[in-house]
């Protein structure tokens, strides 16, 4: 295992990259009858109407799609991914990965008609935003995971991440990887250390501040430099932001808003403060020790991308192995070593500090990967827009931001 700089994926799209115009989402992707009464969607699929006959008995095989540059690669071979290749050769399932997401809405629309029809979605495993994964959670699109073939996910699960309010009991979802929403600045270049959300907001920052585009991904740490709960936000407190960037906007202090670009901006100096991630700061910062990451003392956004297991998939157990494999100790440390993200397994830290690579070890005393007690404290999850609020929230966001 080793640390290594992570190329920035392209098209400039982040993982987290959410709905872009009012219309996306379930309700747009789906067409203006996809919601009805009670805000259940027409195209709700009801449990018993979810599954299919497991052939992972008799079909040694599983389909896994997951997003870019989000597994551990083999030096030498690109194309070898060493923890599926482990577990491939531990169960003698055959893993056919796909790295086929590059956006949240885009998979969205491309597995939805299968789904929405009760057909195979030639697919047994997606890793899907928290976001977004409670859309498919509220459709009925994803099945219940059989818990009793998962002994390493209810033993190691990260405690702050077990009860979403998507998924309370995690009966669909499991963690691949989670991160941290802060700001990244270049402290050489401003002179002095940030502390807050609100210190993009400074005169000297005019026209060097980028906000994420999205939503869902910039609003968290918005609401929490207004002082609002994000786990409990108002309507009252949404506008007051708006009511916040619309200023900046009109004053160009904004330079713009971005998607996983961001990073090229940092990188160059046109930016010197923006909203980032956790993992895109640390590999950054391999190559520019000048940046900074900072989770603001009133707080950063705590979030996850999951693994989930979608309706009629085949070979359902297969997934399942998978998932459980991913949440030993051992395989978690190996995963975290590439990724940088916030490890979804805390046991995976002791792994890592006993590695006889001193770079290696290093990665334990990274708060960002392993966050501390301490920083625990400031670390929210951010509730989800309801379906009833998000027509009125996108029309305001995306008119600022302009969408």
């Amino acid at each position: 295992m080793r640390r290594t700089a992570r190329p920035t994926p392209t098209p400039a799209l982040s993982r987290r990259t959410v709905l872009r115009t009012a219309g996306a989402g379930a309700a747009g992707l789906l067409g203006a009858a996809a919601l009805s009464g009670c805000g259940v969607p027409s195209a709700y699929i009801a449990e018993n109407r979810r599954s299919t006959t497991d052939r992972s008995d008799r079909e040694k095989l599983l389909r896994f799609s997951n997003w870019t540059l989000y597994i551990d690669v083999d030096d030498k071979n690109p194309n070898r991914r060493p923890t599926l290749d482990a577990f491939s050769k531990q169960t003698g399932v055959k893993v056919d990965y796909v790295e086929e997401i590059n956006d949240n809405d885009e998979f969205f629309g491309k597995i939805s008609p299968a789904l929405m029809n009760g057909q195979d979605p030639h697919r047994d495993l997606v890793v899907i935003s928290d976001w977004m994964a409670s859309r498919y959670v509220a459709l009925g699109w994803v099945q219940k995971l059989d818990k009793a073939n998962l002994p390493h996910v209810l033993k190691n699960l990260d405690p702050q991440l077990r009860h979403p309010a998507f998924d309370p009991d995690r009966d669909h979802s499991v963690p691949w990887q989670s991160g941290i929403t802060g700001i990244a600045y270049n402290r050489k270049r401003i002179g002095r250390e940030l502390r807050s959300s609100a210190d993009l907001w400074a005169p000297d920052l005019k026209g060097r501040v980028t906000l994420f585009s999205g939503m869902d991904e910039a609003l968290g740490l918005l609401l929490l430099a207004e002082g609002a709960d994000v786990g409990s936000f108002t309507a009252d407190d949404y506008h007051r932001v708006v009511a916040r960037l619309q200023k900046m906007v009109d004053t160009r202090h904004i330079r713009r808003f971005t998607g996983n670009d961001y990073t090229k901006d940092l990188t160059t100096g046109d930016v010197l403060a923006c909203q980032a991630y956790s993992g895109d700061v640390i590999q950054l910062q391999a190559d520019n020790p000048d940046i900074e990451f900072l989770v603001p003392e009133e707080g950063g956004e705590l979030w996850s991308e999951s693994l989930m297991i979608p309706n009629r998939a085949e070979h359902k157990r297969n997934a399942e192995l998978l998932i459980d494999y991913y949440y030993r100790p051992e395989v978690a440390a190996e995963l975290a070593a590439w990724v940088n993200y916030v490890c979804p397994v805390p046991a995976a830290q002791e792994i890592l500090a006993a590695s006889d690579d001193e770079e290696t070890a290093e990665l334990a005393e990274d708060p960002l990967i392993f966050p501390t007690a301490e920083l625990r404290k400031r670390l929210h999850v951010m509730r989800d827009i309801t379906a009833d609020e998000r027509p009125e929230f996108h029309r305001t966001w995306d008119k600022i931001v302009g969408l």
